[in-house]
């Protein structure tokens, strides 16, 4: 079965960092695209990265650029989300995503991110 794992949220601190992580079962990273979304209180779920492993392209939002890195795994099959110099804009929930698998999208629990000002 196919299971994608969220987790290393936490609360800290404006310009600290945090890593998250997508613990993927019942597939390969390395084949398919994973991305990460989060969904702030009272607004949409939005996009923020996305990692393609099958031809190494990434992909980051406007407002992480430069402070957010996404990258995987093989050994663990894991996606990573690194993220660096944190603001309070980027408290949410966070969640990764395995798109069109088979004719399905995936989504991970999310993981709760706050950041203190």
């Amino acid at each position: 079965d196919v299971q994608l794992q969220a987790s290393g949220g936490g609360l800290v601190q404006a310009g600290g960092s945090l890593r998250l992580s997508c613990a993927a079962s019942g597939f390969t990273v390395d084949d398919y695209a994973i991305a990460w979304f989060r969904q702030a209180p009272g607004k949409e779920r939005e996009g923020v990265s996305c990692i393609s492993n099958s031809n190494g392209r990434t992909f980051y939002e406007d407002s992480v650029k430069g402070r957010f890195t996404i990258f995987s795994d093989s050994a663990t099959n894991t996606v990573y989300l690194q993220m660096n110099s944190l603001t309070p804009d980027d408290t949410a929930v966070y969640y990764c995503k395995l798109p069109y698998y088979r004719g399905m999208d995936y989504w991970g629990k999310g993981t709760q991110v706050t950041v203190s000002s």
